[in-house]
């Protein structure tokens, strides 16, 4: 899940390779945009409407006008939301926010469906669907940077006051701090940190568990505040990036898990509605649309992820549609249960064109039986799944079966080199993980 070179954070995605809008000039959108950018000179028509004006020419395609451009992007975007229905009426959801371009859409966005849902409650006669509530969820890295203290407070008003900005709907803001998923009586959370971070030798392993503490920390929002789902801005470019590291890594079984608009392996449920938009059409939306991003607090990716960041890059000046080609190679990946929503009574509250593509999933497929790793949440292979079973029979220690409930990626990339070291490793991770395990062994059964 949980999905950021340039935005960074809860909201975009860990792999987000979005032009920085904080360091970009002012007044140069074709500059910054490469080919996606505000058409000049001759192109002055939309290839949609046939309207005058500038054009915004969409990955070297015909041009659209600013308002046929940002209808687009929310036909997008609401085509996700209900064709995989991502949220009911009855819902909670949890915007995580990382203050770049993508998050920052994927606020106005759900924003604006909230407010026509508010409005045609409000207008009808017999008021039977309620209007689904939306919050801010935003997890504040700053401890793991050197940044002034005045820099992250400016940080913060400039979110709240985004947020505050969106009426009608009551959204309330929810920041919390990565170090938060320690346990309350644990020391100093942000010196805990730094110490289990310090544990871990590989510059990627690092990142990477940074974003697995990254969703947690949403997790825990979501469940201190009765959220039912979490919204990312992951974006088809954070997605393309993935999809590469993730190969690099050798995590090509737990991929197609990644790739999806839906995962429901989380206590709370994923969605990511922006999963067809590019970075750089989101970006430019903000541009256009003159909505305020706030990325003080950025904290670029490393090792593998910023390599892979860079060369999607490339591949992006070279033809924006790669980004694309890569993403659709993915998602030809057959998908895990948990990548859609079960049959049993979640249709209810969905159009009637829509309900028979969830009546008629196999209710046997949906249930969750898949074990995850402890740390990073991937689902086990069969190699992996043999090494547990195998760990389980003649484990002596609780430190034997917390290392048997990790996957390969993390014995390799997050796990110290030095075993002696593993008692103390898993005694400093959140309560959260390594309880799941305690719970699973005694009762013999997986990690849901």
């Amino acid at each position: 899940m949980a999905a950021a070179s340039a935005c960074r954070g809860a909201g975009c995605g860990p792999h987000c390779s979005s032009p920085s809008a904080a360091g970009a000039e002012e007044g140069a959108p074709a500059e910054r945009m490469g080919r996606l950018s505000i058409a000049a000179g001759a192109t002055t028509t939309c290839g949609k409407c046939d309207g005058g004006g500038p054009a915004v020419a969409v990955s070297g395609g015909a041009g659209m006008c600013q308002e046929c451009f940002r209808a687009y992007l929310f036909g997008k975007f609401k085509l996700a939301v209900t064709s995989n229905a991502m949220v009911r009426p009855t819902d909670a959801v949890l915007l995580a926010f990382s203050g770049g371009p993508a998050s920052r859409v994927a606020l106005q966005f759900i924003h604006e469906m909230q407010s026509k849902a508010i409005q045609s409650w409000e207008t009808s006669n017999l008021q039977a669907l309620p209007a689904f509530g939306v919050g801010v969820g935003f997890v504040d890295e700053s401890a793991l940077s050197v940044r002034p203290e005045h820099e992250t407070e400016t940080a913060t008003e400039d979110i709240k006051s985004i947020v505050s900005s969106l009426s009608p709907g009551n959204k309330q803001v929810h920041f919390a701090p990565l170090g938060d998923v320690f346990s309350s009586g644990s020391k100093d959370k942000a010196a805990r940190l730094k110490e289990v971070l310090g544990m871990i030798d590989d510059e990627t392993g690092r990142d990477d568990f940074v974003q697995c503490l990254r969703m947690l920390s949403l997790q825990k929002i979501a469940l201190e505040n009765g959220y039912t789902k979490i919204m990312l801005g992951t974006c088809a470019s954070g997605i393309a990036c993935h999809v590469l590291s993730a190969t690099v890594k050798g995590q090509g079984y737990s991929l197609p898990a990644d790739v999806q608009y839906v995962d429901t392996r989380w206590e709370v449920p994923v969605v990511l509605p922006l999963h067809d938009c590019l970075a750089q059409e989101l970006s430019l939306l903000c541009e256009l649309d003159s909505l305020k991003t706030q990325q003080l607090l950025d904290r670029p990716c490393s090792g593998i992820n910023s390599l892979v960041a860079s060369f999607v890059t490339r591949l992006r000046e070279e033809n924006p549609s790669r980004e694309h080609t890569i993403l659709r190679t993915a998602q030809k990946l057959k998908p895990f249960p948990f990548n859609k929503f079960s049959a049993n009574g979640y249709h209810d509250f969905l159009p009637s064109r829509l309900r028979p593509k969830f009546q008629n999933v196999d209710t046997n497929e949906s249930t969750f039986s898949e074990i995850l790793c402890l740390i990073c949440g991937s689902p086990f292979s069969e190699s992996e799944l043999q090494n547990l079973e195998n760990t389980k029979h003649k484990a002596q220690k609780k430190i034997d079966l917390y290392t048997a409930h990790c996957c390969q990626s993390c014995h390799f990339q997050i796990l110290p080199a030095a075993t002696d070291t593993y008692a103390h490793f898993f005694s400093l991770l959140p309560k959260f993980w390594t309880e799941k395990v305690d719970a699973a062994s005694a009762s013999n059964s997986s990690l849901r």
